[in-house]
């Protein structure tokens, strides 16, 4: 047996389909959100990057062409020369790097490698910058190249412009930068007995600076642009899970009084024709197959048509919705009641035999009876109903498949209730 009112049920998906239905709409848009979040910061973080990259060799390039330029001008003076006091040592790679002045104090010659090879030592011992001038064949074998220049050297000797790296050594991430040096004519007064030409690749200039603090700031703006990147995703579909949550509340809302309206009587509030057919199909086949008894009332108000012509039709719907409310009073949980049409009412009982439903038709009779309606003008109708009784047992099922017959024959009990006076009850069918 049913355990709620049949008007209460309500024709739908199934439950599991429905959720089924949201939970794939939730996780599709979530995770386009979470795509086109975690896009927009990757791309932040990426940009960020590129110009935190941009700017490092900008350094770098800006360093060797300072150093460039110090060369340049070391060049142009043939050299520079200063006192050799103590600690001052003559270059052991130079003719004649020294002179001796009238004044009988002696110079030592500072060649551009010298100069860039003690700027560098200054610098790093003041900014953490240090400059590197190397070769394949150096003349100065405290010069030779480490792996990262080889690399570099070798691939400007293919036409590379440029070689840039970053390298861990000691706990500190450097910077590492390196461009080639051409030999032009001034070189050739010390580097002509190497062989080399003008325009050749003489060697070049590594710059090598810390940048360790940019790569600490760099990781924490990593982690600090996906942490939010995943806090506004999670925020965002929380936001849009409890926006679609309402939308789903609204629409099942909706869509339960929309079937509720299609099986629902307009006028009286009942359960409609076409839904109780349905559910006498429903019940009539389970009873068929279980052996179960089943039984059905029809029931028409007495002289309802004087009561639309004296008192009008608007009226008559008041009285229709009276007797609805009586009917419902006297309806079980498995019980099924229905407007069939007009001023007639039907009532279904599951497993009832024709003895308790022939009880429940006569107290519904004189329910009615012992009832009155007021109309809108103060008048006070007393009312009667007459009522037909089917019940049909399992050989009366055993013998049919037609639902219908059952309706049938209570209409003719109906009929015969009519015709042997009003505000009565008749039956048929099994005892």
């Amino acid at each position: 047996m049913t355990s709620n009112k049949p008007r209460e049920e309500i024709e739908s998906i199934s439950p599991q389909g429905e959720t089924s239905i949201w939970k794939g709409f939730v996780f599709n848009i979530s995770a386009v959100i979470l795509l086109f979040i975690l896009g927009i910061f990757l791309g932040v973080q990426l940009n960020n990057e590129t110009l935190i990259n941009n700017e490092l060799l900008t350094r770098a390039k800006s360093d060797f062409e300072n150093i460039i330029a110090t060369r340049k001008w070391n060049t142009q003076h043939s050299g520079v020369y200063v006192e050799k006091v103590s600690g001052v040592e003559s270059n052991p790679y130079l003719t004649d790097p020294d002179i001796t002045a009238t004044n009988g104090k002696v110079y030592t010659k500072k060649n551009p490698a010298l100069m860039t090879r003690e700027i560098s030592e200054l610098l790093s011992e003041s900014l953490g910058h240090s400059f590197r001038i190397t070769s394949l064949n150096p003349l100065n074998p405290s010069n030779r190249p480490d792996e990262f220049e080889a690399d570099a050297l070798r691939s400007f000797e293919k036409g590379e412009k440029e070689l840039v790296t970053v390298e861990q050594s000691d706990g500190k991430s450097l910077y590492r930068y390196m461009a080639p040096l051409f030999v032009e004519n001034s070189c050739l007064s010390c580097h002509a007995k190497q062989g080399y030409r003008v325009g050749d690749v003489r060697g070049g200039i590594s710059v090598q600076f810390d940048i360790s603090d940019v790569v600490k700031r760099l990781k924490r703006n990593r982690y600090t642009v996906w942490a939010l990147s995943l806090a506004i995703s999670i925020l965002l579909i929380v936001i849009i899970y409890t926006f679609v949550r309402r939308i789903r509340r609204s629409l099942e809302a909706a869509n339960a009084t929309i079937r509720k309206l299609a099986i629902t009587d307009e006028l009286t509030m009942l359960n409609n024709r076409r839904y109780f057919m349905k559910r006498l199909g429903e019940e009539f086949s389970r009873a068929k197959r279980y052996g179960r008894p089943i039984s059905c009332i029809m029931l028409d108000i007495d002289f309802f048509k004087q009561v639309n012509d004296e008192h009008g039709h608007l009226e008559g719907d008041h009285v229709l919705r009276s007797i609805a409310r009586l009917m419902e009073a006297q309806e079980r949980n498995t019980d099924v009641v229905a407007r069939y049409g007009g001023e007639e009412f039907v009532f279904m009982l599951p497993e009832t035999e024709l003895n308790e439903a022939l009880q429940v038709a006569e107290r519904l009779r004189k329910s009615i009876e012992a009832s009155s309606v007021s109309l809108s003008d103060g008048t006070v109708l007393n009312l009667t109903v007459s009522l037909g009784v089917c019940s049909w047992g399992s050989e009366q099922m055993a013998a049919t498949d037609d639902f219908h017959a059952l309706i049938k024959e209570a209409d003719e009990a109906l009929y015969r209730a009519k015709e042997n006076g009003r505000n009565r009850v008749e039956a048929t069918g099994a005892a």
